[in-house]
């Protein structure tokens, strides 16, 4: 297994769309015709339409005084209707009357016309926007919103006529409609166009329903439904939507983008507060039949979907649209701005994921955009985002996928990358998706020059920022690392996990690894290999020899230039030591002899049989060499087990202890449902770490300035507990902790810079001159022979 921070369950090829598709009826998304301003009203209006008729007003039972006619503009930018005039006739009549109107009617909001009084009583209607005195039935007749002055003529087909905008025949008795006229009207009732006036498919009779009147004047916005939903009321200043698994209608919007199964879709008239996204998802289980740019209103249930399927319940979940009727008002409209993300837009928090201390954080509340990481991305759900000059810190993956963060965000290592901390898993992060456009290939250090735009998703325990278009790179100056060679003095012991290393790879990764062993680690005197696997792979076969692995490797390291290495290991019990299945990786000392290192065999040990640590007469020595520390110990359990060897460098004893720690798979994601997030599988390395550190103290305890060095992939960071229990009562020194903290990390995961692999040296050889040097050849490099980047450490030992 992967020695990950937060591990990958959910394959990447199911990563396009995150569900699997429900079950929509074909007449589930409508994309209505467009009418241009001034063109006839067969054509749904693409903004301004009648979303409400009255005629009783004054009469016996009315609740208002006055009849009235309201228009709505459905549409996402202002519109004048200056000149413009309401027009009504008689339900079989050809003779107009007209209101002539004046003022804009801004996006999502009404427009309250009023007509005559009757002879009775009733409410004053609110403060009308335009007065007129047409006397209207209580029943039945007909309505014209007309882009002109110039009255109508007709009795029938009057919905056809030029300069017509909108056309309502109320009452069964209107001799003209758009369709089918509405039912009847009565003194205490109107007919009300459906989602707040929103709907408009040019048929009265299924646009409007009959209802108590609720006239709405130019101050009433947010329409779009009933109660003025917008996509900000639908996310919500929260996790969670509080709409979630409620209907809604006629929600208004841009669509920003289109992917297979669904839209983005965006309210380019935003509320006040930077805490409410203003976008979100539409999943249609099929291709959207609409395009970037179409302004639409969409009427449909809001859920919350996690993605990840079953292995995903520790991903937070995502807000989205379901079962959609999606109707198209205009196309080419301007898409909404991008939310600048970092300097001179919003500044994401510097350090805190959550402030959620204990359990869900979809139940918890205490949302907090301003200060915590994990709210601030949610504030932006579904919603376009632009970062200008993004630093990549996290290398183009095989998914496609590379992290960034804006300019000027936390501790930067000296090569560009973001590094993790105790109390900074770095909120600043986001990845880059594919699922729209596709990413470069792009290394730490290098910039994504001028804006990169895309809409806000999350997967895979991470907020994900969806390009809709490749942005360019920027080379930076990140070039392999090549260490010091050692002096004829020096001892130079290194640890290297060479990531699954079996015969059938290509022969192109065993040159790769014999030069980065040979050029940029300097033929050390000693290599600790992690990840060697059996002469079978990752077949599941009973097979345990790894002696093809290793003599390919070996040959490939004396082909690149260098010297003539040995190894010794012990084959692990087959399916015992986890890893790949199939694969039983195991530790190997590589170690070559010329210059005066030579390795004390002192056979007999098997895969089970557990070293012990003898005093000879004042000096310590292992009971096998090579050999496995306490093989049958439960810390152990598939896992690998420490592989314990006897040195000598020029006649003096070296003790090494090479290890492969429990991996973190099955820890949960930093930006992961809950928080704090646990992180199980530590536990087990705690007990490693202890079983380590008692073999140590055993050596220590005869000669308490014997050379020991542990080393090798621990997969915890240098300031883990793990690091801690091995290094306590200071007999061992763990060298990526005296590092300064621009240099401490071996490996790059989700863009955050980390240690895993550690060198830890005893008293004794941390007194002298030692040179440390983590050398980073992989990590950072979107191709990679390995994710991990070696280390190596030089002890004069005269």
């Amino acid at each position: 297994m992967r020695s990950t921070l937060n591990p990958r369950i959910t394959p990447r090829a199911a990563r396009v769309r995150r569900r699997t598709p429900a079950a929509v009826s074909a007449a589930a998304v409508v994309a209505a015709l467009v009418a241009l301003p001034g063109g006839v009203a067969q054509a749904a209006s693409p903004d301004i339409v009648i979303s409400q008729v009255y005629g009783g007003g004054g009469n016996s039972g009315a609740p208002y005084a006055n009849d009235f006619v309201e228009l709505y503009n459905r549409g996402t930018t202002p519109v004048s209707v200056t000149g413009w005039t309401v027009q009504y006739a008689s339900a079989t009549g050809s003779s107009w009357s007209r209101t002539t109107l004046s003022g804009t009617i801004a996006p999502g909001h009404y427009f309250l016309v009023q007509e005559a009084a009757g002879a009775g009583t009733g409410a004053a209607l609110p403060t009308a926007d335009a007065t007129g005195t047409i006397a209207m039935s209580a029943t039945s007749g007909k309505i014209a919103l007309v882009t002109n002055g110039t009255a109508l003529t007709c009795a029938t087909g009057c919905a056809t006529q030029s300069g017509v905008k909108d056309f309502v025949g109320y009452g069964s008795g209107a001799g003209s409609a758009e369709g089918s006229p509405t039912g009847n009207l009565s003194n205490g009732t109107a007919a009300l166009r459906a989602g707040g006036g929103a709907t408009d498919t040019d048929n009265n009779a299924t646009d409007f329903v009959i209802g108590s009147p609720a006239p709405r004047n130019s101050s009433t916005g947010g329409g779009g439904n009933p109660g003025g939903t917008r996509i900000h009321d639908i996310q919500g200043a929260a996790r969670v939507s509080p709409l979630a698994g409620s209907a809604v209608s006629a929600v208004p919007g841009v669509v920003t983008a289109v992917g297979p199964n669904g839209f983005w879709y965006q309210d380019p008239q935003p509320d006040n507060d930077p805490g409410t996204s203003e976008g979100v998802y539409v999943y249609t289980s099929g291709a959207p039949s609409v395009a970037v740019g179409d302004s639409v209103t969409v009427s449909a249930t809001v859920s919350q979907f996690r993605p990840g399927g079953t292995g995903g319940t520790t991903n937070l979940s995502i807000t989205e649209l379901t079962a959609p009727a999606v109707t198209v008002v205009a196309h080419n409209a301007p898409l909404p701005a991008a939310t600048l993300v970092g300097q001179g837009g919003r500044v994401p928090p510097s350090a805190v994921i959550s402030g959620v201390t204990s359990g869900d954080v979809e139940t918890a509340g205490n949302y907090q955009p301003a200060t915590d990481g994990l709210d601030f991305w949610e504030s932006l759900e579904g919603m376009r985002v632009e970062i200008d000059d993004a630093a990549v810190v996290g290398p183009t993956n095989k998914y496609g996928e590379l992290s960034v963060v804006p300019q000027g965000s936390g501790t930067r290592t000296n090569r560009g990358g973001i590094l993790l901390q105790a109390n900074d898993g770095n909120p600043e992060r986001v990845v880059l998706g594919k699922a729209l456009a596709p990413t470069p290939t792009a290394n730490v250090g290098d910039t994504l020059t001028g804006a990169t735009v895309g809409v806000l998703d999350y997967a895979f325990g991470n907020f994900t920022l969806q390009v809709t278009a490749t942005p360019t790179v920027t080379a930076g100056t990140t070039a392999p690392e090549v260490t010091a060679a050692p002096t004829a003095g020096q001892l130079a012991v290194a640890t290297f996990n060479v990531e699954n290393l079996a015969p059938s790879d290509p022969q192109s990764k065993f040159d790769g690894l014999a030069a980065g062993i040979v050029t940029n680690l300097r033929s050390p005197d000693l290599v600790a290999l992690e990840e060697i696997q059996d002469n079978s792979g990752a077949t599941s076969d009973g097979t345990v020899s790894a002696t093809q692995t290793l003599a390919k490797l070996t040959a490939a390291v004396t082909a690149a230039g260098g010297p003539s290495y040995s190894y010794r290991e012990i084959d692990p019990v087959d399916g015992q030591d986890g890893g790949q299945p199939g694969g039983n990786i195991r530790q190997v000392f590589l170690y070559r002899t010329d210059r005066g290192l030579s390795f004390t065999d002192r056979p007999g040990a098997g895969s089970t049989t557990a070293d012990s640590v003898v005093n000879a007469g004042g000096t310590p020595q292992l009971a096998y060499s090579p050999g496995r520390i306490d093989p049958a110990n439960a810390a152990f359990n598939s896992s690998r087990k420490p592989l314990a060897g006897e040195f000598r460098w020029n006649g003096k004893p070296v003790f090494v202890i090479a290890n492969h720690f429990n991996s973190k798979g099955g820890d949960q994601p930093l930006f992961g449902r809950y928080q704090q997030p646990a992180r199980p599988s530590e536990s087990q390395r705690h007990d490693q770490a202890t079983v380590v550190k008692d073999f140590t103290d055993r050596i220590l305890a005869v000669d308490p300035k014997a050379s020991v060095i542990v080393l090798g992939d621990l997969n915890d960071f240098e300031f883990s507990q793990t690091a801690d229990i091995l290094t306590a009562g200071g007999s061992l020194t763990d060298l990526p902790r005296t590092l300064p903290l621009p240099e401490r990390y071996t490996y790059v995961y989700e863009g955050n810079s980390q240690v895993l692999d550690h060198i830890l040296i005893s008293g004794a050889l941390a007194a002298t001159a030692y040179s440390y040097d983590i050398v980073h050849i992989n990590s950072e490099f979107s191709t990679q022979l390995s994710d991990h980047d070696p280390q190596v450490v030089r002890i004069p030992l005269p």
